[in-house]
């Protein structure tokens, strides 16, 4: 017995599939759907915002911008690229926008030279193959990680947060950024050596336990 049609449909088509139709019933008039519609992206939205602002209160106001500035915008939305990939360009560019306004230094004079041409010799440490891997799951490495990403270039954040925490693969992540494909891998290698001595760093600046009052050490 032939499969039918639906089974037949890998996720992604699925996926796409039904937003299509959210989107087509957005435009038609029926703007509930448009809540259906981003829900999958919502969290993605926040954290992508978060981790370029590292304001909690900055990132919920960008992710909603954004989310209306999507839902007003829909209709010129091409149909080209995937909605996952235009929204989260907006999400990007709002980042961007709110950075700059808050910023009082340029990012160009803290960080000269840092273009796609520049160049970056990470500190070739053993330190990260080290770490046992049971120990990235515990709070306290994750929350030296955010830290770490929070030190990263914005160029560097960004690409970071697209590719490694909300998982857009190269070509997506690419195009939200509006950089070549080349330029996103090495853009993104640089990132993880830089996110790697970071937090290597960060691990041996940890304080050490102070030993109770009364007893020797």
């Amino acid at each position: 017995m032939r499969a039918s049609v639906p089974a037949m449909l890998e996720p992604a088509a699925l996926k796409k599939q039904k937003e299509t139709g959210l989107i087509e019933s957005v435009l038609a008039g029926r703007h509930e759907d448009f809540h259906e519609l981003i829900a999958p992206y919502r969290r993605g939205v926040y954290l992508t915002a978060y981790d370029i602002l590292q304001v909690e209160a900055d990132a919920e106001e960008v992710a909603q911008e954004a989310f209306l500035k999507a839902f007003r915008a829909l209709r010129g939305f091409r149909r080209e690229s995937q909605f996952s990939t235009w929204l989260f360009r907006i999400v990007i560019n709002e980042a961007r926008m709110r950075l700059r306004r808050r910023r009082e230094v340029p990012l160009e004079s803290v960080f000269p030279g840092e273009d796609e041409d520049g160049d970056y010799a990470p500190t070739m440490l053993a330190d990260w193959r080290e770490i046992p891997s049971d120990a990235l799951l515990r709070e306290e490495t994750r929350r030296l990680v955010r830290e770490s990403i929070a030190e990263l270039p914005e160029m560097y954040r960004e690409v970071l947060t697209l590719r490694d925490v909300n998982g857009k693969n190269i070509a997506e992540t690419s195009e939200i950024l509006g950089i070549t494909i080349g330029n996103t891998k090495v853009r993104l290698l640089r990132a993880r050596l830089m996110l790697r001595d970071i937090f290597v760093e960060r691990t041996r600046r940890k304080p050490r336990r102070q030993p109770s009052e009364g007893v020797s050490p």
